[in-house]
């Protein structure tokens, strides 16, 4: 068990957040149906509602909500309901009001710092997660809360240079292997959070992330003094897993050597695996976006190589030309279809073997 806020965590396990698409309801309620945190990703989840097109921000609010209280439902009560949310979105303070309004158990915020967070959320019993990749981003992120808002983060998610999706790297350091690992960052970010453990009178638990972490990792990095792990590329082969059967068959069927790091609009450098689309990028070449919801602070659609949004709406459809396939360094190791019950079933057999 671990504390969250006023919430107990059964499994000391939460499911990453997966745009677009790739983790809404369904996945979040089994994972919390299993005792664990399941996340709903913030980014476009609205992708498939009618109006999308003619007014993005507000499918996509109206469809958070509706993921939250799927994901609920088939939860049974049981575990915690997240919401990831990138601070790299135009609509990220719309989308953090719609996570409170929808009843979300906590909020995991990424790809950026977010420092204005607690702000948005005031007044409300939302648990809150910055996701990290370095003791000094810690360090800002628990400084400014304390500052300006007189609270400190309820959780932190370490996320490491083997994640997928956007990373808090320097893409030469990714390249070169030689970006911090896991093993160091975390002692640098408990260091950080001792401070404000001892003023606000409670734990900050710590998740890392990245690698395919196994029920053995949970345990060794429990034993350095964290709390539990965060993944996210194994569960895309589960049965609940809410892309199409299309994309868990790329997923399933990747090699270590296909999977690249790229550019992405969002400012940001990502973990993909080599796709036609990847590859035309890689060669130089550019396909603007023929509609744009101006959703990326970063992006400027006139010079960008390519649509993000409309690349990860083809990945989650299964269209291997078109689609940019997120993945972590080790998706090699996702080799067959499983059920996010028995993919949570390693990391609690691991624990009750501890």
């Amino acid at each position: 068990m671990v504390q969250i806020k006023d919430k107990m965590l059964e499994l000391p396990v939460i499911q990453g957040g997966m745009g677009v698409g790739v983790s809404l309801g369904g996945l979040a309620g089994a994972v919390a149906a299993c005792g664990g945190m399941g996340c709903v990703s913030a980014a476009h989840p609205g992708y498939r509602e009618a109006d999308f097109h003619n007014d993005p921000n507000r499918a996509n609010v109206r469809a958070l909500k509706e993921e939250i209280d799927k994901a609920r439902a088939i939860s049974g009560g049981r575990g915690l309901v997240a919401v990831n949310l990138m601070v790299a979105m135009r609509q990220y303070a719309p989308m953090v009001r719609a996570a409170v309004e929808g009843g979300a158990d906590a909020i995991i915020s990424g790809a950026g710092l977010p420092l204005e967070l607690p702000g948005l959320t005031a007044g409300s019993s939302v648990a809150l997660g910055p996701i990290v990749s370095s003791g000094r981003a810690a360090k800002l992120i628990l400084k400014t809360w304390d500052k300006k808002y007189g609270v400190t983060a309820d959780f932190l998610v370490i996320e490491g240079c083997k994640a997928g999706g956007h990373l808090g790297f320097k893409e030469e350091d990714l390249l070169a292997g030689t970006a911090q690992s896991l093993e160091e960052i975390l002692p640098q970010v408990l260091a950080e959070i001792a401070p404000y453990q001892e003023k606000y009178g409670h734990s900050i638990p710590v998740f890392v992330a990245g690698g395919g972490l196994t029920g053995q990792d949970l345990v060794r990095f429990r034993a350095m003094g964290a709390a539990g792990v965060q993944a996210a590329t194994r569960f895309i082969a589960t049965a609940e897993c809410d892309a199409s059967q299309a994309y868990k068959d790329v997923i399933i069927g990747a090699k270590k050597e296909d999977v690249r790091i790229i550019h992405s609009p969002v400012g940001m450098p990502g973990r993909a695996i080599r796709s036609p689309l990847v590859e035309r990028m890689e060669a130089g070449e550019r396909r603007g976006p023929d509609w744009c919801a101006n959703c990326i602070k970063t992006c400027d659609p006139a010079h960008t190589p390519y649509c993000i949004t409309h690349a990860l709406i083809e990945a989650v459809k299964g269209n291997w030309e078109e689609g940019l396939f997120f993945c972590g360094a080790e998706v090699e190791g996702v080799d067959r279809m499983s059920t996010v019950a028995q993919v949570l079933e390693e990391y609690r057999a691991a624990l009750e073997r501890a």
